[in-house]
């Protein structure tokens, strides 16, 4: 049969047609393609024939037109149609439907009165698609319970497979918006099956789909193309979901209007009316013809000046039109006689309830299917996914799902970085930077701290920062205050042996008075050294320098005094030199000590009132710690303090080196030029010291130098003393410490 020919023969449509007062249209594929020759054509198509779904149809409107109390006193029709599943037949007889001519169509008629039909009852399969979107009522629902399973069962890194039609089109274009938009995950191949399910084809995709590193598929395939490529893949994955519509209502065992006694057995009745494991589709069209029944109903019930078109008016019997009709559909809502309920939502959807099933293939071939959860979708869009996940058929060793993922979960403690030119799914994940974490799985960035925070080890909470100072409850801290507690008790031992010796030449011979006063001088020194330890406050941090300045300068002045002493005592011994011991009187002693400590007094006092320390909460030397120190407040006021010490200390040191050589066999001077170089020495080294300690370790150097000072000068000055008077009293006579020359003679 030529092309031309074929395309001028008429093709008869298989229609099941009753009259009524209004006329519901159906359309349903009832035979498989398989019926048609291969193209191209070359013999022309059998004859079809219609039951099953138009039967449904044809069983609710019966039922309806028995009910009083649903349109009362009005007759529904119906014009029911096979597709024969070909998208050319389904056209022909929506077109039939819409301007009731089989043949001919003349766009330039008018169109007056009402349609043949007010509306069309569609099955689900594609060909709705082409032929109205409708589907969407379907997909969407469906596409929205496949991220339910995707989002419980951990798949982000999914393949996607469909068939070359509407259907398999818009679902695969909007399940990868939803996966964009919602975030749950990324695909990573898509594949279009081809009608004819080309062997080459088939392979091309088995092929993909192995070397894929996604582990689950979604499929949009149904009929016999679904059944190849399970087939041909099978040996790839050995387990399958899928979403049907919600299984019936118990009550519904018969589809053809047939009247049940109650005492058949369903389980074992192989008439395919009784069949009621797969009436999904069966149940959907008889929920939609009673909402075309219950839509109608409603318009018929309008009240003239109030119905909801222009004018406040409302549909004449004699004028409905199908949009009309479509404004009241909208708003139906009502419940089956089986308990279900039936309402739309703001997109126009229907409110989904989908069966999840569980495909396995089992060793003898055979697939098993069972039914393994629910998708719900309530009137407010509440969604809820019941999965038993017991019953669940996984063709390997574990029991749990299988793991679909292009990059692992970024656990707490780290971020996402995403991968260029990559789905966001594929991902690195870098560890949080110090000082920053991240309390979620697969976070974007990771948060700073609070400043008094840092990061834990595992980068995942903040925790408070260590404190650091010296403390008298660590080792550093014990060992310094046992020191200066040393010397403060050594400088009490000294000073009660030469409160023992105060009568013996060699304490009378070295200024007692002054001994007494820089020996509490240096008890001080080692005091003072304790306000350096424990935390730091407003009133230890003012007080611990200005009590380590005015202690050293009482130390210093006693220590220069002494000196100018000695050498006024050699200068009198000469002739002509008596008058000078008078302006070393002891009364100026004690003035000129006084005089030297109160400039150090005077020089704290303004530092004090100008810019006082202050305890600070430094974050700066280590990123991880809070060091609480007090800051100086006037670095200038802490370098005139120091400044004043060293001019002493170093006035003394010459003075004392001048008066090293004189002919006493006791020179004090020559144990105040060691005890000063040892003085100068210390706190020389302090300075470049102090300025590099961070922390709490410059305490601890300028504790040290205190220590290391005070010990030098107690050591130096009053050790040989103790000596002699301890250990070597028949020395401690005024011939020996007075006499010249040898002091074996």
């Amino acid at each position: 049969m030529a092309v031309d020919e074929f395309r001028e023969a008429q093709f008869n449509l298989n229609r099941i047609h009753k009259a009524g007062d209004f006329v519901l249209g159906g359309l349903f594929p009832i035979q498989t393609t398989s019926v048609f020759p291969e193209l191209p054509f070359s013999s022309k198509p059998q004859d079809t024939t219609c039951y099953g779904w138009a039967q449904t149809m044809a069983f609710a409107i019966n039922e309806i037109n028995s009910n009083p109390s649903l349109l009362p006193n009005v007759t529904l029709g119906y014009s029911l149609y096979d597709a024969c599943y070909t998208l050319g037949v389904a056209f022909r007889a929506a077109l039939s439907m819409a301007s009731g001519r089989e043949k001919h169509f003349n766009l330039d008629e008018s169109c007056a009165g009402s349609p043949p039909v007010l509306g069309i009852v569609v099955d689900h399969s594609s060909h709705s698609v082409a032929i109205s979107r409708i589907l969407g009522l379907y997909k969407v629902p469906m596409i929205r319970a496949m991220l339910q399973i995707m989002r419980r069962l951990g798949w982000t890194w999914v393949g996607v497979l469909f068939l070359d039609d509407d259907y398999g089109h818009d679902a695969a274009r909007i399940l990868q918006g939803e996966l964009a938009r919602s975030g749950l995950g990324c695909v990573a191949y898509v594949e279009v099956l081809p009608w004819d399910g080309d062997p080459a084809q088939l392979q091309r995709i088995v092929r993909v789909v192995k070397e894929s590193t996604a582990r689950v598929v979604i499929e949009f395939i149904y009929g016999i193309n679904m059944v190849r490529l399970m087939e041909e893949v099978r040996q790839f994955w050995e387990h399958t979901f899928g979403c049907k519509f919600a299984p019936l209502p118990s009550e519904w065992v018969d589809a053809g209007g047939r009247v049940c006694t109650g005492q058949e057995d369903l389980g074992t009745a192989e008439s395919t009316l009784l069949d009621v494991s797969n009436l999904r589709p069966e149940y959907n069209i008889y929920k939609a013809v009673y909402a075309l029944a219950h839509a109608l109903h409603d318009m018929l019930q309008c009240v003239p000046g109030r119905g909801p078109f222009p004018g406040h008016s409302c549909a004449t019997l004699q004028t409905i039109q199908p949009w009309q009709l479509v404004h009241y559909l909208e708003k139906i809502n009502f419940t089956t006689s089986f308990g279900d309920h039936v309402t739309f939502d703001e997109n126009g959807d229907a409110l989904p309830i989908y069966d999840v099933m569980n495909w396995a293939w089992l060793p003898d071939g055979s697939a098993k299917v069972q039914h393994v959860g629910v998708f719900k979708t309530s009137a407010s869009g509440d969604e809820e996914l019941i999965l038993d996940e017991d019953t669940i058929f996984w063709s390997f060793e574990s029991t749990k799902p299988p793991r679909s993922v292009c990059s692992e979960s970024c656990l707490p403690g780290s971020r996402v970085a995403r991968r260029k030119g990559e789905p966001v799914c594929c991902f690195d994940c870098i560890a949080c930077s110090e000082g920053e974490i991240s309390n979620e799985t697969d976070s974007t960035e990771c948060t700073s701290c609070p400043e008094d925070f840092w990061s834990s080890p595992q980068r995942d909470h903040c925790v408070p920062k260590s404190v650091e100072f010296l403390s008298y409850h660590e080792a550093l801290g014990i060992s310094l205050t046992t020191i200066s507690l040393l010397g403060t008790v050594m400088c009490a031992i000294v000073l009660g042996i030469f409160i023992y010796h105060r009568s013996t030449p060699m304490v009378r011979a070295n200024n007692s008075e002054l001994s007494f006063l820089l020996l509490l001088s240096l008890k001080l020194c080692f005091l003072c050294s304790l306000l350096f330890i424990g935390y730091p406050r407003l009133w230890t941090c003012q007080l611990r320098h200005a009590a380590f300045g005015i202690s050293f300068v009482l130390c210093v002045s006693c220590i220069l005094v002494k000196t100018m002493v000695v050498l006024a005592v050699f200068k009198a011994s000469k002739p002509g030199g008596a008058d000078i011991m008078k302006w070393f009187g002891s009364m100026q002693q004690r003035g000129t000590v006084l005089f030297l400590t109160s400039i150090q007094s005077t020089i704290c006092t303004a530092w004090l009132l100008s810019a006082s320390p202050t305890p600070h909460k430094n974050i700066q030397y280590q990123s991880d710690k809070i060091v609480y120190e007090c800051d100086v407040g006037s670095t200038v006021g802490f370098a005139v303090l120091l400044g004043y010490i060293g001019l002493l200390s170093l006035l003394s040191f010459l003075l004392a080196f001048m008066a090293r050589n004189l002919p006493d066999n006791f020179n004090e001077a020559k144990l105040i030029t060691f005890s000063m170089l040892i003085f100068c020495a210390v706190w020389i080294a302090f300075i470049p010291a102090y300025i590099s300690s961070p922390g709490k370790y410059a305490d601890v150097v300028e504790v040290f130098a205190i220590l290391a000072s005070t010990f030098g000068i107690l050591v130096s000055l009053f050790g040989p003393k103790c000596y002699l008077m301890l250990l070597k009293p028949e020395r401690n006579t005024k011939k020996s410490i007075m006499g010249r020359g040898d002091t074996k003679t």
